[in-house]
Parts: C-alpha cells; structure tokens; sequence
C-alpha cells in the first residue's frame, strides 16, 4: 500500500475527489472509487462522498499495490502484411485491444504477438506492451507496426516524434464537409468533465494537426482520407467531432443514436510508412478497406 498526503494550499474549499485525483495523480473517477473504499481521509477522519477539502486540510490518499500480470502467449491468428528481424507489420481487426490492461487481460494483439515472436519483442515499454511502438483504437482496424528489438524500438519512436513517419487513415464521418479538404490544427487534452475521454483543449493541450481530403460524399455522410502530423490519443474521432463531424460509428464523440451496426467507429489505418531502422530504406504498407468498411459505403451509396 502507498500513501501519499497532501495539505490543501487552495484559497477556497473544494471536493474530495478533485484534490484526491489531485494529489494522487489519477481521474477523479479514480479519486472517487478510492473515497468509497475508505482509502482517503481528510485529517485522519476517513472521507466521505461529499466532504469538502478546506485550506490547511491535510489528506492521505492510500493506493493499493498495482496488480501484476502475468502475459500469456496466446495461439490468435494475425495478418502479418510485412516481417523481418527487426520489426513486423501486423493488419489489427476491429474488436482487438492492443496490449492487456484492467477489463482486457487477454485476446489482445500483444498475447498473439508473444505466441508468434517468443522472447523476440522490445522491452522498452515495458512489460506489458512489449514490442508497442504506437497503438490504435480497440474499435479502429488497419495496420500496425511491431518493433522486436530495442535497437528498432529507439529508432521507429523517433521517426514518430519527429513527424516523419506516415500514417494515412480512411473514415466515414457524419454530414457533409463544406471543404474538399482541409487542416485541423487544434489542441488535444484530456476533457475537463469526462476524465476517460480526451477533447479540443485551451489549456494544457499538446499539439494536435490532423489533415483531411474529401474521397466521396454521401446523403448524410462523407468518406474522408486522414493523414496524421501529430498522434495524439483519440486524434482523428475527437478531432472529426470538434469539426461537427464525429466519425460514424463512434458511440464516445459521436451522436447519442449510435450506428451498433458498425460496432464502433467507422475508422481504418490504411496506410503506414516508415525508413527501416536497419537499412535506411523507405517502406510503405496499404492495407485494403476491411468489409465492415465498404459494406457500410455501400449502403451509404443506396
């Protein structure tokens, strides 16, 4: 168990859960959670739901040990578009989480990935999320690039720090675009109510440039290609949603009516490029539109 204290310095009091988040460093959702398991007391008197924290209050948030998993190679079959010794590129389906966390212990690309590389995975992001040099979305598919050694790792995140590494996105979006293409260039943090979503920010955004071009429009919809400067979390559906257009699909930035048919957004990592850390050469990976993609165009065309 950690405890970490605190004394309020604030001019005014405020919630429980906002300095908790605060002084523990989590969501307030989190902050909340360890209230009702008694894990935060305001001058040694466990805290209730809603107590105020007053200036000179002094409290002491208890953290429980993280929990440790254990990663399991598991037999799923993946869609290896490109392998060699360095790195591989694997095609993600809708539906799979990337690396396990809370919720997802298994099932997920980086199970599929021990099974299929053994001890061959760089370790740089530590333990659980071996080989992980960028994610995407549960619920977004297309491809995805895997470094097995450090030597790959070190230099594929660089490639992506400095910008100059491709990554071309296709969606469908609700509406219709005034512009056949366009820059968004608009900060990205994390939403100021909703702690789990992230959102368009005047403060303590990080940069944020998503590019767009119109590929075809609908009745009520618009098919959109999407090249990413910056990689933000969420970077395309939050940014598509502050433009008035959320991708379809998306049941957290987009309209309360939900497309379920889609299960989830309608998003696909198209294309990746990349200089290959060994070799210097420029590689490029296209990844064809999945079905749940161009049945969806279909019916959008009707």
């Amino acid at each position: 168990m950690k405890r970490l204290e605190a004394v309020c310095e604030r001019t005014e009091a405020c919630r429980a859960d906002v300095f908790a988040a605060e002084t523990a460093g989590v969501s307030r959702s989190r902050a909340a959670g360890l209230i009702r398991e008694g894990a935060v007391a305001i001058n040694g008197k466990i805290a209730a739901k809603n107590d105020k924290v007053k200036p000179g209050d002094r409290v002491t948030v208890s953290l429980p040990e993280p929990r440790v998993y254990e990663l399991q190679p598991e037999n799923i079959p993946l869609d290896v578009v490109f392998e060699d010794d360095d790195l591989l590129v694997v095609n993600k389906p809708k539906g799979m989480v990337v690396h396990p966390a809370v919720g997802n212990e298994s099932g997920t690309l980086v199970n599929a990935l021990l099974f299929h590389c053994g001890d061959s995975l760089s370790g740089i992001n530590g333990v659980m999320r071996p080989g992980i040099v960028h994610r995407i979305d549960k619920n977004t598919s297309g491809l995805l690039m895997v470094a097995k050694n450090d030597f790959a790792h070190q230099s594929l995140a660089g490639q992506i720090a400095a910008h100059s590494f491709t990554r071309e996105y296709e969606a469908v979006v609700y509406g219709n675009l005034k512009q056949d293409s366009g820059v968004i260039d608009a900060p990205i943090g994390r939403h100021p109510v909703k702690r789990k979503q992230m959102a368009v920010v005047g403060q303590n955004g990080r940069e944020a440039v998503t590019h767009y071009t119109v590929v075809e429009r609908f009745g009520g919809f618009t098919h959109v290609r999407l090249r990413l400067e910056t990689g933000r979390t969420h970077q395309i559906r939050v940014h598509m949603a502050y433009l008035g257009h959320p991708v379809a699909g998306d049941d957290v930035y987009g309209p309360h009516k939900v497309i379920t048919a889609l299960g989830g957004q309608c998003l696909h990592a198209k294309k990746i490029g990349f200089i290959h850390p060994r070799t210097g050469e420029y590689m490029e990976f296209d990844s064809a539109l999945p079905p749940y993609f161009t049945e969806f165009i279909k019916r959008c065309r009707t």
